[in-house]
This record gives C-alpha cells, sequence and structure tokens, in this order.
C-alpha cells in the first residue's frame, strides 16, 4: 500500500513535496525539541503503533553532515516500515543561514561525532518510560540497529560497544586500512572485536571508495554472523532513489528479521537459496549464520 510524507504540525518538519513509501506506515520528519539536532523519521500515528514494537534504527550521515535529510528517502522508506528512525542533525530548510554564510548547494560546515548516535539511543530508550511522551510504551527498546552511510558508517562501528544494539549495518564505509583520515572519529581495526549481535555490510561494488575498506573489515569478522552485499551503483549508493532504491529494501529486509523476527525476511539472508543468495541486482555472501 503506497503512503504519503504527512507533515509535521506541532513541530519543524521536513518541507518539499511528498513522497510514497511501500510501508504500512504513513511517515512524519520533525525535528523534535527533546533531541536538539537530530532528526526524527516516525510512524505519524503513534497511538496506532502496537506497544512495544517500534524498533529504534539510528543512522549516521554520509559524510558525517548535519544535514539530517540527506538520506530522507531512504530513512523515510525504512520508518514507513514501522521503525523509529534517527539521523543526526537538522532540516537544513528550517534553519536558514545569513546569505553571506551560504556555501555552495548541498553544503554544510557542521558536523557530528560518533556521540550523536548515543544520544539518539539514549533519547529514544528514555521517550518509551517517559509518563506524557508519544512514545510511551511504544518503543522496543531492545531491538536497536545502528547503521551509517560512509563516514556515518565509521561512527556506527565506534558505538560497537555499546551492549544495547542488536545488529549493525554499515553502508559504502569502512575502517581505513592504513591510518584515519577523518578527525574527530577515533575508529580503527581492532574496534571491529567491539561489534556484536550481527552485521551486514552494504557496499557499491568496486567502484566504491570504501570497497576495500568494507571487504577487510567483513575478512576480519569471525565471532558473530556477517553478511556482505555488494549493489553495483558506486559509492553514492541508492539513498536518494524513489523509496531508498534497493538499499532500502534490503536495510528493511535485514531489520525485519534481526528486530522483528520475520521469518520471511530471514529467508531473504539464510539458507543455500536465499533470496539476496540468487538476486541478480546484487552480489551477496554471509558466514557464520
Amino acid at each position: 500500500m503506497k503512503r504519503t510524507l504527512i507533515l509535521g504540525l506541532a513541530l519543524a518538519a521536513l518541507t518539499g513535496p511528498a513522497l510514497a513509501d511501500t510501508g504500512p506506515y504513513p511517515v512524519v520528519v520533525e525535528e523534535d525539541p527533546n533531541l536538539p539536532e537530530h532528526v526524527v523519521y516516525r510512524p505519524a500515528d503513534l497511538a496506532g503503533v502496537k506497544p512495544a514494537t517500534l524498533g529504534i534504527y539510528v543512522f549516521g550521515n554520509g559524510g558525517c553532515s548535519h544535514d539530517g535529510t540527506g538520506s530522507r528517502n531512504h530513512l523515510q522508506e525504512i520508518a514507513s516500515h514501522g521503525y523509529l528512525v534517527i539521523a543526526p542533525g537538522i532540516i537544513p530548510a528550517n534553519h536558514p543561514k545569513p546569505a553571506e554564510e551560504q556555501g555552495q548547494p548541498g553544503q554544510l560546515k557542521a558536523s557530528n561525532s560518533p556521540a550523536s548516535l548515543t544520544e539518539a539511543i539514549d533519547w529514544a530508550v528514555r521517550e518509551n518510560t517517559r509518563q506524557g511522551s508519544p512514545y510511551f510504551g511504544r518503543v522496543a527498546a531492545d531491538k536497536i540497529a545502528a547503521s551509517g552511510w560512509s563516514c556515518g558508517g565509521l561512527q556506527a562501528i565506534a558505538i560497537g560497544k555499546d551492549p544495547r544494539i542488536s545488529t549493525f549495518i554499515i553502508m559504502n564505509s569502512g575502517v581505513f586500512n592504513e591510518g584515519n583520515p577523518i578527525s574527530g572519529i577515533e575508529v580503527n581495526k581492532a574496534m571491529l572485536k567491539d561489534l556484536h549481535g550481527s552485521i551486514i555490510y552494504v557496499m557499491g561494488g568496486p567502484t566504491d571508495i570504501a570497497y576495500n575498506n568494507g571487504r577487510d573489515d567483513y575478512a576480519r569478522i569471525h565471532h558473530i554472523p556477517a553478511a556482505y552485499v555488494d549493489i553495483p551503483v558506486g559509492h553514492g549508493g541508492t539513498y536518494m532513489q524513489p523509496n531508498g532504491g534497493i538499499g532500502a529494501e534490503i536495510v528493511t529486509a535485514w531489520l525485519d528479521w534481526k528486530l522483528k523476527g520475520d521469518t520471511t525476511a530471514a529467508g531473504k539472508f539464510s539458507g543455500q537459496s536465499c533470496g539476496y543468495c540468487v538476486d541478480k541486482r546484487v552480489s551477496y555472501e554471509k558466514k557464520n549464520f
């Protein structure tokens, strides 16, 4: 069933044309005053969400950008399937800069740290128990996924010790094989051992500038179930394709399996003839299942 974006009224919301999502929930995209410097994507009618079913998906932006809408099609699509999705940053259209401070289109000077993902998790868990919160009792506080694109994927790895996280989704990213040229993020190959639960790498094929890093990460992970998928689109992924493209499809299926226990979704990743094993749109492999 197709649903369209419902713009928030009381809270600042994403402006622009409505987009159709494939999930059963209309989606609100907003800045919540109780969670500064973050953008929240969530089902519009929280009262219609069954108690303790709203899984949490925190997502580090590409470039560790302060634009919380830079991957909005991807994030909105996932939220439409019954997830509380949070990205660091702001809705830029709601925070216009003075003309003399404007950069090139799409540029933002601000950036975020890995702590911004932890802040998002803290807020979601807290809202689930706060009397009067619209999220009260609705969040599956023990079903949490940490994800991110490129620099944002490194942010997700950097918080790998957080025991609340159930699964990791690293997209067009991987720890640098030689040094780390990105200031503000302390991440190295040894931290891969901190990852727990399960992990999937969603990469862009050999033309992805993070390809070698992601392949090396995957080869080093032996202690948890791990999957690796290449979508032959390069580093830019499918984030802003309609409905987030096949990348959002894969991530939603992984979340449905790992956070909701959906057996149909599991069949896309597990078994000799799994859905993505034979899907000609991608190259897929797995281990430790």
